[in-house]
């Protein structure tokens, strides 16, 4: 086994080799498995019909990404153990292991309050117990507690090899060309400056693509307003499963794992067999669960349903500025009158929200350019920089969504 070597052919980047068996036993194990079912868009294929790539393939990218900039840094003289490197690869490569069906979709729905990279952590943690603690440096990298912050950065930070993966593979597969970057470049040019991540200055246009491409993508794919809309239709059809319940109604769903998440969330469980459950739940068992409801004898749960599985997507309104409130509520109260149900299951049928992005956070993690003199500006601070303060600030947009009626 000390010789592995296995090679997946990707169509973005050609062939990512697998060189070690803990990698290769991951990669098999049957938590990283069930990626395979879990879209890495969601509803994003109803848009862009190409878009039906899964989160296994862009942890696979995301995996080789972190390889070829480890080989780069370490070409620079960066000293990188091969426990460190190890640790990295298998820390990018779990990243996203704790995404539920349809990903961040659903992320506070069947376990409320509890984001993706808690049961990342969580899923990894008992990876690590059942592989005889061999995942304690990959961890503390994802964690941020190793000493080398930049191995933290490569994972998860405003330039780190997860967003280079999913612009560039987003836009291979939904064919937006405005999310390619320069992701190539981007690697060659990074470098490590008192352990945190930097970029040398030659890279500067290519940072600055990379941040509009992500801005593009966001408004184009990714918070498109078609898809925006399915993914709130998925919500709502959830949540008024789970009110149903409360009634004492009976919704039966697909399996046995997202019935006890439906009914009681993550309580009623000990920690390990609530892992089990959420790791047995996919894409698949949603889908099926949504087109059994399709026939439910519930009005509101069985019309959502239905238009999902048809493809009868709300009609959803953008803009700049705040709703009135009246024209809100009139809205719903003549829904309710046009389908003959109660203002308060009108609501499922007409609801409001905001959705924002922004370009760029420095408060949050910066983009350290390393001139050749050493010294070392901000991205937003650079001469001439396309990326400022002002363009700093979240853009956002305000939405109205409306069922269509036949």
């Amino acid at each position: 086994m000390a010789n592995v070597r296995k090679i997946i052919n990707d169509p973005v980047y050609g062939f990512i080799t697998i060189d070690h068996p803990l990698l290769l036993a991951i990669i098999s194990h049957p938590f990283y498995q069930r990626l395979r079912s879990i879209h890495q868009m969601a509803f994003a294929h109803l848009v862009y019909p190409g878009a039906v790539h899964t989160r296994l393939l862009h942890s696979l990218g995301a995996y080789h990404l972190m390889c070829t900039a480890l080989q780069e840094l370490k070409g620079k003289g960066g000293v990188i153990t091969s426990e460190e490197e190890l640790g990295a690869k298998i820390a990018i490569l779990l990243h996203d292991i704790g995404h539920g069906p349809f990903s961040h979709a659903l992320e506070h729905e069947l376990i409320p309050g509890v984001h993706h990279e808690r049961l990342s952590l969580a899923i990894m943690q008992e990876l690590n117990r059942q592989f005889n603690n061999q995942l304690e440096t990959a961890l503390a990298i994802f964690t941020g507690t190793h000493p080398k912050r930049f191995l933290h950065q490569l994972v998860s930070g405003q330039l780190d090899v997860d967003r280079m993966d999913y612009l560039n593979r987003d836009s291979f597969f939904t064919g937006v060309a405005e999310g390619v970057i320069g992701y190539d470049r981007i690697i060659k040019m990074l470098a490590v400056h008192r352990d945190n991540l930097v970029v040398e200055e030659k890279a500067i246009y290519s940072i600055e693509k990379f941040l509009l491409s992500r801005r593009l993508m966001y408004w184009q794919v990714y918070l498109h307003k078609t898809v925006v809309a399915a993914e709130k239709m998925l919500v709502m059809i959830i949540r008024r499963a789970k009110e149903l319940i409360a009634a004492g109604v009976v919704v039966t769903a697909a399996t046995e794992a997202l019935e006890h998440f439906l009914h009681h969330g993550a309580a009623g469980e000990d920690r390990y067999q609530l892992l089990q459950d959420f790791c047995s739940m996919d894409d698949q068992d949603m889908a099926a669960t949504i087109k059994n409801w399709s026939r439910h004898p519930d009005r509101v749960l069985s019309h959502l349903c239905q238009a999902l599985v048809e493809r009868r997507i709300m009609h959803i309104r953008l803009q700049a500025r705040p709703f009135e409130e009246a024209f809100l509520l009139q809205t719903r109260r003549e829904m309710a009158v046009k389908m003959d149900i109660s203002e308060e299951e009108a609501a499922y049928f007409v609801f409001w929200g905001e959705a924002s992005n922004s370009l760029y956070n420095p408060k949050n993690e910066t983009i350290t350019i390393l001139y050749k003199d050493g010294s070392l500006k901000d991205i937003s601070e650079v001469d001439h920089a396309l990326i400022n303060v002002k363009t700093t600030m979240p853009v956002k947009k305000y939405y109205i969504c409306s069922f269509r009626i036949l």
